[in-house]
């Protein structure tokens, strides 16, 4: 391969509730980032409905995709490999990306590039950040996952922690849900979290015994919906802007003193968020705040390149192309993929 050539991915997303498709070059600079986004429709039933999710990614993958060649200036002939995220997400949602991507792949005689969704996220960070390279700590926070990991190299992690039950994003959506926000949750919360007082309510924090690093939200999320009962049957006002600020700083306080001890654990300086929960504007600025006191260097995305895009995707599959990694037409949607496997060898 032609070291000084500029190498052009375009990448495909349809994991969730977004069809997205973008076009980056040399892995960080972004061309254009096209999105379509579902929320609205979703927001009348309180959470992703699959079904839906995935009549909506039909209606609109070849547009979308049409989009993000067009705002970039390119044709397919311009493009060097196509990457497409095959996991973790819904099955039905992922089949439409993976099938676009593999029939523009077929047509025109394109590499194809599977890349999974929690190496996409993390990606992120490399697209506004030119300077950061491995190794660095990550922490990855969405709807579905919560995930501390060493970004060994491109492409190489270790897991230090995950979640024993629900993912951070997800408590945030069901306890939204229950005092009356609605989906999205966590975007909501945090908003609300601003108008309450976070120490109104504590709410506990979880430890996993003899895993430190792990995490668990089912207990908080279990303890904010026995608050409301309990206050409901006694007839007592609920402040929902305090039960909010104290949950989310019941969550906070977690992510950000596991990622804190990570990094001197490991001896990493380099920190990062990443997911859709790393768009939450206290959390980012927990995390920074702890960094600048511990003299550790803080690297986030910005809240757009932290929800479900195909900018990061296309960063990802462009470090997966360069190392030689390529996809066969047998690429298959993998709803329960885990972070550092391939299912596509």
């Amino acid at each position: 391969m032609d070291n000084n050539k500029d190498i052009y991915i375009l990448g495909i997303e349809s994991s969730c509730d977004e069809t997205a498709a973008a076009v980056v070059k040399n892995g960080r600079e972004v061309l254009s980032n096209a999105i379509s986004s579902q929320i609205d429709i979703h927001t009348l039933y309180g959470g992703v409905v699959p079904e839906i999710a995935s009549r909506k990614h039909l209606e609109r993958v070849n547009q979308v995709i049409k989009e993000g060649l067009d705002k970039a200036g390119k044709t397919i002939d311009d493009i060097d490999a196509i990457a497409v995220t095959y996991g973790p997400g819904l099955v039905g949602a992922l089949l439409v990306g993976v099938s676009a991507a593999k029939a523009l792949a077929f047509s025109s005689g394109k590499p194809l590039v599977g890349v999974h969704h929690i190496e996409g996220h993390i990606s992120a960070n490399l697209i506004e950040n030119k300077e950061l390279e491995p190794p660095f700590l990550c922490l990855v926070v969405s709807g579905g996952h919560t995930h501390l990991v060493v970004v060994k190299d491109y492409g190489e992690y270790e897991i230090l922690g995950r979640t024993y039950d629900d993912a951070a994003g997800e408590a945030f959506d069901k306890v939204a849900r229950a005092i009356g926000l609605g989906y999205p949750g966590g975007p909501k919360i945090d908003k609300l979290s601003k108008e309450g007082n976070k120490d109104a309510i504590k709410f506990p924090r979880a430890k996993v015994v003899g895993h430190k690093f792990d995490f668990s939200f089912s207990g908080l999320k279990s303890a904010v919906l026995n608050y409301l009962n309990q206050a409901e049957m006694k007839g007592e006002t609920i402040n929902k802007a305090d039960v909010a600020a104290s949950f989310q700083e019941a969550v906070v306080d977690v992510l950000s003193t596991h990622l804190c001890e990570a990094a001197f654990e490991t001896g990493i300086k380099k920190v990062a968020l990443a997911g859709g929960v790393a768009s939450n504007k206290t959390l980012r600025d927990r995390v920074e705040k702890l960094c600048k006191e511990n003299g550790f260097e803080f690297y986030v995305p910005s809240p757009i390149l932290c929800t479900d895009n195909a900018a990061m995707i296309a960063s990802c599959g462009y470090f997966e192309y360069i190392k030689g990694v390529r996809s066969g037409w047998d690429l298959n949607a993998c709803p329960n993929l885990k972070l550092g496997e391939k299912n596509y060898d």
